[in-house]
């Protein structure tokens, strides 16, 4: 990631088309909407009877129900000289968590929040959709905008994938972005190649030998052996790992015990790894149980481990990830607020996508500090500038007519 970033910028709208900033209420309205009726993924049923009957209302061809709940909408140009087709993809799935704002618009469902911005994203995906499909005659080509469910987990563009929703018409590129409260309003991050991180995760039960307190020379340890374990795989990353190789490995849960007297004989604990580099996936599999294995065994513990590769890295395609950057220059105020090295070891489900067909998934600055719209994803407080909205339908109709024109 780059070392120096703005701690506030601003957007200047005049570089937004009037058409698409008198969309504004709409899209505000359109957000808050899903914004209050949050669901989790491969759930958003409501979501997507929202969607589908935006679509169906302005007369664009679509499908419902790909992947559970997924959407694909299809808007052909009108203009000649083309055949070719820009996929844009947006996530609308929610977060297990209990909103903290005090806003009109808050989640209506306890324990359920729009905390990463995809309400944004979806109200981004129909506002593109409705002005391409006003303005058909002027792009040649097909956009095929895919409202994707379950980014957050377990995952749904793997899924739409297999569904075919790039087939027939077959896409040529795809793109998508994520409103981003790392970044001020005003600015956008697109890099070509290794954008995001993969992620692999892991959940492991250690079996030891339980007892009383008093007498730990009758026990096997279950917490000190997790200890040891935690520790040492820190040593992955720190010894093992390419100090260029940028990756990280998070144990993010531990669980053991049931008294202070009492030696526990199980314990449980999860983690994740973050990377760039795709060569590690099977390193770290394989590097994960030799620690375990190693530590159980001077303790004469046992274990249950089991290892998932969840996403693959996100990884730009250059000639796309220009395309985008061409069109940032449009669109926020000055070159200074454009981001071309910015990485970030978050992992995303775009990343299916991409090893598919050639594209680019790039971020909008959200936050804006002097509104505290400054909490981060994932925040039980998150919210963002609303006029991120306008930029991102910018951002995609630029692209989509740099890339079909």
């Amino acid at each position: 990631m780059i070392s120096t970033l703005p701690n506030s910028s601003t957007q200047n709208l005049a570089n937004v088309r009037l058409e698409i900033r008198a969309l504004q209420p709409q899209l505000i309205t359109w957000r808050r909407h899903i914004h209050q009726k949050p669901e989790l993924g491969f759930k958003e049923k409501l979501t997507a009877e929202f969607i589908s009957n935006k679509l169906q209302s302005w007369g664009i061809e679509h499908q419902t129900g790909i992947a559970k709940t997924g959407i694909v909408a299809i808007i052909k140009g009108e203009k000649s000289g083309g055949d070719k087709v820009l996929g844009i993809r947006a996530d609308m799935d929610a977060l297990p968590i209990q909103e903290e704002n005090q806003v009109s618009y808050c989640s209506q469902n306890d324990g359920v929040m729009h905390a990463c911005g995809h309400d944004g994203h979806t109200a981004i995906a129909l506002g593109t959709a409705y002005y391409l499909h006003q303005h058909r005659q002027d792009f040649s080509g097909t956009v095929k905008i895919l409202f994707q469910p379950a980014e957050e987990g377990p995952g749904g563009a793997k899924p739409m994938i297999e569904a075919g929703v790039l087939k027939n018409p077959d896409v040529d590129a795809i793109i998508g972005l994520h409103l981003w409260n790392d970044l001020p309003i005003g600015t956008v991050a697109v890099k070509p190649g290794a954008f995001m991180a993969a992620i692999s995760v892991f959940n492991c039960t250690i079996f030891g030998k339980g007892g009383h307190g008093a007498l730990p020379h009758q026990t096997v340890d279950s917490i000190i052996v997790s200890a040891q374990i935690v520790n040492a795989l820190q040593t992955i990353v720190a010894r093992n790992v390419n100090p260029l190789d940028a990756a990280v490995v998070t144990i993010g849960e531990l669980h053991s015990g049931t008294r202070a007297n009492v030696i526990a004989d199980t314990a449980k604990m999860s983690g994740s790894l973050r990377y760039f580099n795709p060569d590690l996936q099977d390193f770290f599999e394989q590097r994960i149980e030799e620690i375990i294995a190693g530590v159980c065994k001077l303790h004469g513990a046992n274990y249950q481990l089991n290892y998932t590769n969840l996403y693959p890295p996100v990884v730009n395609d250059p000639k796309i990830a220009a395309i985008v950057k061409d069109a940032a220059e449009t669109v926020v105020e000055t070159p200074v607020n454009i981001f071309p090295e910015y990485q970030i070891l978050g992992s995303e489900d775009m990343s299916f996508f991409l090893r598919e067909v050639p594209g680019c998934y790039f971020f909008v600055g959200s936050a804006n500090a002097e509104k505290n719209l400054n909490f981060p994803h994932h925040h039980p407080k998150f919210d963002f500038d609303e006029t991120a909205l306008v930029v991102g339908v910018e951002m995609f109709v630029k692209c989509v007519e740099k890339f079909l024109n």
